[in-house]
């Protein structure tokens, strides 16, 4: 079954969404570092453009998120998920074109994520959406209460 055979809307993230959407980001994103714990990660996106904070819902289950942001030079995908059962279906897809819509709408000219580079099967899905794997070197830094000092 594809997308067509399924009631899957994607719309602005609400509060009621708040257990379901930190259940599949737990579910999914196993191993994420302590500043992506969920609820934290929630709130902080419900302060800085929650517009682009969007679900995918299936009657009334949320079965996917994406969260995008615009910095006024690039735009950031983060959170791409869909839960397991209804992976291969298009919605991550259809989440993706409604991000894009999003930064587009906020005169953004550049899409950037980022990806595990041992996720293979999660990197062919952008490669297939147009997306190329450019040669960069994402550096972080933990800031604030997750910041650990070097010894």
């Amino acid at each position: 079954m594809g997308v067509a055979e399924y009631e899957f809307t994607v719309r602005p993230f609400v509060t009621d969404d708040r257990e379901a959407v930190a259940a599949l980001w737990r579910l999914v994103f196993t191993g994420d570092p302590p500043w992506n714990e969920p609820n934290d990660m929630i709130a902080r996106k419900e302060s800085v453009q929650p517009d682009l904070f969007l679900v995918g819902v299936l009657g009334e289950r949320v079965a996917g998120t994406v969260l995008a942001g615009f910095d006024g030079v690039r735009g950031w995908v983060h959170h791409l998920a869909v839960l397991p059962e209804f992976r291969r279906k298009g919605f991550a897809s259809l989440l993706m074109d409604r991000a894009e819509e999003g930064l587009l709408e906020l005169g953004c000219p550049k899409l950037n994520l980022q990806v595990r580079g041992s996720n293979a099967e999660v990197i062919a899905f952008y490669e297939s959406r147009g997306h190329a794997v450019e040669d960069v070197i994402s550096l972080g830094k933990p800031l604030g209460r997750w910041r650990r000092d070097p010894i």
